[in-house]
């Protein structure tokens, strides 16, 4: 066997290397994006309905719960081994009895700026809290960048737990909220100025899904994102025009968050919010460069870009429209076009569309689309690529389907996954 003495270098580096068809292994995903009924229990009055209730409780997982209510049923209960109890309030008898018993505690800490166990979405209000009054760096939002970005605690295991701990707690959260809607992503660059033709007209793409009854969903950042959330909020193209010109006045968000963002929230405060959720923004800590903008109704931030960027990309599962951007929208595109590239979950059901706005853009500038062609040559995805001018056009491809929209849910009841006892009441005060 004369090939077997010659060395590898011999035999292939000077070998042109270059693409060969063969067969790809196919498989699924390890994905569930349906919130299932389950041992999660996030709210007052389910735990107490649980209590009371002759059912065992071994094996649920209590979250932000305080569980100095009630607290004589909970101690005559000794059925506890398995319990998970994930921060909340609860004293020193109640942890004691819980910890004889078996359940597992994980405490609250008082430094962090956010809660990592709350069970609900953040309103943009919340994040920015203050901002009038004490400036933007008195906020959560930029407490919790802080946070995240701090060296002493950026090694720190208890720390990394409990934002790994949040995140899933947002995703839950987020997860619950979108099931049974119909999604729509929305995708484009940050620098896109308020006040241009370009960010009226993202803004009029945002309004015209939602208005077809698609929850329009963003990065939640500014520019082509916070266009899309304010034209998805407004409830018609008055309200649209008004807020586009109240927020033109502050063209970017450098050098002064609080200057930005202040326009915003009186715009909507003003207008006073449409009772249907029609605008979801999905930021990150990961960039604390980019605030999240406040025409969004509900607010998903993670700490983790990763798991965001694929849960973005993953509930957009009605349609995705990429308007023009840089190196960031680049990749959102080239996620998603992994996502269809290998997909085999939709066999029975066309894939969602992704639609790129501006031929130039992504032919020419940045030269996407050939890419995407070549990826999708005898494949599924090929079916569902788009390119196309206007955002008229685009918004026909993927809000051609009139839906029922959902009404904005409570913002202090937790919507993460399904609770073990039907619907419950909201809390009365929020943690």
């Amino acid at each position: 066997m004369p090939s077997l003495q010659r060395p590898v270098s011999a035999r292939v580096s000077a070998v042109p290397v270059g693409w060969r068809p063969s067969q790809e292994v196919r498989y699924p995903r390890a994905e569930s994006l349906a919130a299932a009924a389950g041992r999660e229990v996030e709210d007052e009055a389910t735990w107490a309905s649980l209590l009371r209730s002759p059912a065992p409780l071994r094996g649920l997982r209590l979250q932000g719960l305080d569980l100095r209510r009630d607290r004589e049923l909970l101690l005559s209960r000794d059925d506890l081994g398995g319990i998970v109890v994930l921060g909340g309030r609860l004293d020193e008898q109640v942890e004691d009895h819980l910890r004889a018993h078996g359940a597992i505690v994980f405490p609250a800490d008082h430094r962090a700026p956010v809660d990592p166990y709350r069970a609900r979405l953040y309103t943009p209000q919340e994040l920015y809290a203050g901002l009038a009054e004490d400036g933007y760096d008195a906020t959560v939002d930029a407490r919790a960048y802080r946070w995240f970005e701090d060296a002493t605690v950026r090694h720190d295991a208890y720390v990394t737990a409990l934002r790994a701990i949040h995140d899933d707690a947002m995703s839950d959260a987020l997860t619950a909220l979108v099931q049974g809607r119909r999604v729509v992503g929305v995708m484009g660059g940050h620098a896109l100025r308020r006040g241009t033709d370009e960010f009226a007209a993202a803004a009029l793409l945002g309004h015209r899904v939602a208005e077809a009854g698609s929850l329009v969903v963003t990065g939640g950042g500014p520019g082509a994102m916070e266009a899309a959330n304010l034209g998805a909020w407004a409830c018609d193209e008055v309200v649209l025009a008004d807020a586009l010109h109240a927020v033109a006045r502050v063209p970017d968000f450098a050098p002064d968050i609080a200057a930005w963002v202040l326009p915003a929230l009186e715009a909507r405060s003003r207008s006073g919010d449409v009772p249907q959720l029609r605008s979801l923004g999905i930021p990150t800590w990961y960039y604390g460069h980019e605030p999240p903008n406040a025409f969004a109704q509900l607010v998903a931030k993670f700490f983790s870009n990763a798991l965001r960027e694929d849960l973005l990309l993953a509930h957009s599962r009605d349609g995705l429209v990429v308007l023009p951007g840089a190196a960031g929208t680049v990749q959102e595109v080239l996620q998603m076009a992994t996502r269809l590239y290998y997909e085999v979950d939709l066999v029975d059901r066309p894939l969602p569309p992704v639609v790129l706005v501006g031929r130039h853009h992504w032919t020419d500038h940045l030269p996407v689309w050939p890419l995407l062609q070549a990826l999708g040559r005898g494949r599924r995805m090929g079916g569902a690529l788009q390119l196309v001018d206007t955002v008229d056009e685009a918004a026909a491809l993927v809000a051609d389907t009139v839906c029922p929209q959902a009404p904005l849910p409570d913002p202090r009841r937790p919507v993460g996954v399904a609770s073990v006892v039907g619907n419950a009441p909201a809390r009365e005060d929020p943690p």
